[in-house]
């Protein structure tokens, strides 16, 4: 099945090209069907690259997926068009009283701040408080996990000595959680991030369950035992290219940043990078879909209290 999306949205042809299967509005409304809502809260710069990046993910599960893209009011985007978020963008106070079946918040390059100097840390915090009675499952993405683990848990985020960048080896804790369900042993993923938190601190969180870190990279995947709120530390919806962008922006920009590790073959830049985690990123997303949303989420989304 679909994921629905506004007929003019640009990564619509795109996912089309693809051959994966996306539809308007106009289709939609003839499908007898519950679909599936999920609210994207973008919290990226390049917002149309995200956009692309997360209905991707989404695309591979039999499940129709009707997408909300949210903004925060408190914060003016720089590298987007105000014409395309005012066409596709709706704010989070205009659905504040909807439910929905899921809720994914992104990262954001704010990892050199503290939290409460972002300038929409307060909305992000009544956000992360209405996701606990509105929503029945929400994915929280690299510096939107830190924000979640330090809002929801009083977890702190520690600066790391470099940047962590590049794919990272990491292995599974948990098998037997649907979350990982159909992963390998090991797997890659993609890190992008100056900041952490400790493994040691998730594991002192009763609440907490970690399912896969890697001894490079530290924890990349941990939920609440109700599966409610899960906790992404790197980037598994980057495109193969998304590495290699950020890394020759950098360069150009005379930043000090070091190649990505295990991403270009004979860790040559000029070389096309491989894509090796695109089959356990869409896994994890459909296990989400599936599991914590598609199985669990009330008939009656609006008429059913959490």
């Amino acid at each position: 099945m679909p994921v629905k999306v506004q007929g003019e949205l640009p990564a619509k042809e795109i996912l089309e090209r693809e051959n994966i299967f996306v539809m308007d509005e106009n289709r939609a409304v003839h499908q007898d069907i519950r679909p599936l809502q999920i609210a994207i809260l973008n919290l990226m710069p390049l917002k149309e690259d995200t956009e692309l990046q997360l209905l991707r993910s989404l695309s591979n599960t039999p499940l129709q997926v009707d997408v909300t893209f949210l903004l925060v009011k408190s914060h003016e985007s720089r590298n987007t068009s105000t014409s395309h978020l005012n066409k596709f963008y709706v704010s989070w106070d205009s659905v504040k009283e909807h439910r929905f079946d899921g809720l994914i918040i992104t990262g954001a390059p704010v990892e050199h701040l503290e939290f409460e100097a972002v300038d929409y840390w307060e909305e992000l915090t009544r956000i992360m408080d209405w996701s606990l009675t509105n929503v029945t499952s929400t994915i929280h993405l690299c510096w939107g996990a830190q924000a979640g683990l330090y809002y929801h848990y009083g977890l702190k985020k520690r600066l790391l000595p470099k940047k962590m960048f590049g794919l990272y080896w990491h292995k599974v804790a948990n098998r037997k959680i649907p979350l990982v369900r159909g992963f390998d042993d090991m797997f890659l993923a993609p890190h992008s991030r100056h900041t952490e938190v400790a493994a040691e601190d998730i594991r002192a969180c009763s609440d907490l369950m970690i399912l896969a870190e890697s001894e490079e990279a530290g924890v990349f995947l941990c939920m609440t035992k109700d599966g409610r709120q899960i906790y992404i530390m790197g980037h598994p919806e980057y495109d193969r290219v998304t590495l290699d962008q950020e890394y020759k922006r950098d360069k150009a920009k005379g930043l000090p940043i070091e190649l990505p590790v295990n991403y270009y073959p004979d860790n040559d830049p000029e070389k096309k990078p491989l894509l090796l985690w695109r089959a356990h990123a869409n896994n994890l997303y459909t296990n989400w879909l599936n599991y914590y949303v598609y199985q669990t989420t009330p008939y009656d989304l609006d008429g059913t209290p959490f």
